[in-house]
């Protein structure tokens, strides 16, 4: 059996409720561009609002990191990924979420006790040593000498700035055939961390110090690829049953083996994966220069630049046969890549046939550096290529080598790495910003996109719908279906009944129904599949029905004036409009 059922079936043999796989595009949150783990989309519930499926909960979760992108082509790395993940709100804590991660691995995956180690927060001025873990682990026979402390950095976990937080116990297997050691130690790259159970006992109020929360939450994520390659032996996660299929595919479209052309098969392999379930998102994500639409760029093309150095033939359908067997592949679990098929065949093949005229482009462009260059090519001329113009640095170094010329790879890459820095401070402070709850400005701009739909419905097309929000302090950004251009008419008529519903001072309501009534009585959802059985709607008069997560106002007066910035495309078919409250 599949270690998702495994781990699901487990969980709900324990009185979890299995809850949907949130979308990969977060939902109403301007913080992050993907969900990046599996407590992601539950914040709000760790935060304290109720949740409908009730106190335990299990899943899978589809996220997607790009921080580590440089990375991939190695073993162990991936953009997309699975998290397994169960939730305790306020239910049960220490004891029994360390016993339950105990059995699953011991009994029902059936690893020995002796390969197992783990880690617990050592304390610091204000929250003591967390020998209540360390005991329990004990009790269940995890050597004192397997059982290591550790500091902040490693085992505490805190929501932002302040909030929620508390220490956590992570679980390590040892990875190898050697002895296993007598004692652990977590710098011995032979020990693998596979599960991080995180206990949130403590509220880190504004003023620095610390106090014990009333309901205290456990948080568990374990990574699917990690596990299952080490449940099967494998030191390369892409020769792993999660990978086999996928690496076998470009192996026979390429007629290369794995062996030795194995960092631009993974890179293949990994990007057209992500690729995939990016444009499968109903958040209809297209290749595009900005947020998520550059980064499925960026994958798309890196793949094809790595198709082309294992001498596959850019113009046949190579990406469409990779596509189909990740669909098949992924379908059971995810209904999305089945239901956009038809989407995701089509723009990888256009973005592919984009990028033949990028890579055009880009060899003019080198042409001007040959010409206005004296036998090199700086590192500023290297990165201008590779940024501006998508010219991989791997090519311009071949093509410097068959020019004769010398390239200045470090001054490259002295740049390229201040470019990463400036990315990983820029994801640093969009996930810090996931971890808070809405403000009070943000709220109001929740109900506002309520509003702009019902209006959009009224002076555009009823069919309108929803294709991803962002919100922010300053405006709110609203994605929808529409294959035109919006008049400065239709524009100014949707401002004005937007401010008309504000005026009219109308409640906004929220009842929890049951999912099905809730689209009887013409409830609309963005992405139906992510909700529980029980959900809430919010009512907004005769004007508008939502299921949405919240949070809102209690009435439209408190919203102010809606002001339209502007209007633009988002991709093929999707229309963008800006908004702001004053």
């Amino acid at each position: 059996m599949n270690l998702k059922d495994l781990y699901i079936n487990y969980f709900i043999s324990k009185d979890h409720k299995f809850i949907p796989s949130a979308p990969i595009v977060p939902e109403n949150d301007a913080s992050v561009l993907f969900n990046t783990a599996g407590m992601q989309p539950l914040i709000p519930y760790l935060l304290g609002k109720k949740h409908p499926y009730g106190t335990r909960l299990v899943n899978y979760q589809k996220c997607v990191r790009t921080n580590d992108l440089d990375s991939i082509g190695d073993k162990t790395h991936h953009t997309f990924f699975e998290m397994l993940g169960n939730w305790s709100l306020g239910d049960y804590f220490k004891k029994e979420s360390i016993a339950y991660s105990f059995e699953f691995l011991t009994k029902v995956l059936k690893i020995p006790v002796q390969k197992l180690a783990v880690s617990v927060f050592k304390g610091n001025k204000d929250i003591p040593r967390d020998e209540v873990s360390a005991n329990y682990w004990l009790d269940l026979g995890i050597s004192k000498d397997h059982i290591v402390y550790l500091g902040e950095d490693d085992n505490f976990w805190i929501a932002g700035e302040n909030g929620p937080c508390g220490g956590d116990t992570e679980i390590f297997y040892f990875r190898s055939e050697d002895e296993i050691p007598k004692k652990f130690d977590p710098k011995d790259d032979r020990w693998v961390e596979i599960w991080n159970n995180v206990f949130m006992e403590y509220n880190k109020n504004k003023d620095g110090t610390f106090t014990e929360l009333p309901n205290k939450n456990v948080d568990t994520g374990m990574g699917y690829e990690r596990v299952v390659a080490i449940l099967e032996g494998k030191d390369d996660n892409y020769t792993s049953s999660v990978w086999k299929d996928i690496i076998d595919k470009i192996s026979e479209i390429s007629n290369l083996p794995y062996e030795g052309n194995e960092k631009s098969m993974r890179i293949i392999a990994d990007h057209i994966r992500t690729s995939v379930f990016i444009l499968a998102d109903n958040a209809g994500i297209k290749p595009a220069n900005t947020d998520q639409g550059y980064i499925l760029r960026r994958l798309i093309r890196r793949a094809i630049r790595h198709a082309k150095i294992l001498n596959i033939d850019i113009n046949s359908n190579w990406e469409e046969l990779i596509a189909n067997l990740i669909i098949n592949k992924y379908d059971k679990y995810y209904n999305e890549l089945n239901e956009n098929k038809n989407i995701i065949l089509s723009e990888l093949k256009k973005e592919k046939e984009r990028f033949n005229k990028t890579l055009e482009k880009g060899l003019k462009e080198f042409s001007k550096v040959l010409s206005s260059s004296n036998k090199i090519i700086t590192g500023q001329d290297a990165f201008k290529l590779y940024d501006t113009y998508g010219f991989p640095i791997e090519l311009t170094e071949e093509l410097a080598k068959e020019k004769g010329m010398r390239l200045d790879i470090q001054m490259f890459e002295l740049k390229f790495k201040e470019h990463q820095e400036k990315s990983r401070i820029g994801a640093i402070g969009k996930f810090k910003g996931g971890m808070a709850s809405s403000g009070e400005i943000e709220t109001k701009y929740h109900t506002a996109t309520h509003l702009l739909n019902a209006a959009l419905k009224v002076v555009v097309n009823k069919d309108i719908h929803q294709k991803g929000s962002n919100i922010t302090e300053e405006r709110l950004r609203f994605d929808f279906n529409c294959d035109y251009k919006l008049s400065n008419e239709e524009l100014q008529k949707i401002e004005d009944l937007v401010n008309k519903w504000i005026k009219d001072e109308i409640d906004v309501i929220i009842k929890e129904m049951n999912k099905d009534e809730a689209l009887k009585i013409g409830a609309e959802c963005m992405f139906i599949d992510k909700y529980p059985d029980l959900v809430n709607v919010y009512i907004i008069g005769e004007i508008s029905k939502e299921l949405c997560g919240g949070p809102h106002v209690k009435n439209t007066k408190e919203l102010g004036h809606f002001k339209i910035i502007k209007e633009e495309a988002s991709s093929s078919g999707i229309r963008r409009i800006k908004a702001i409250l004053d």
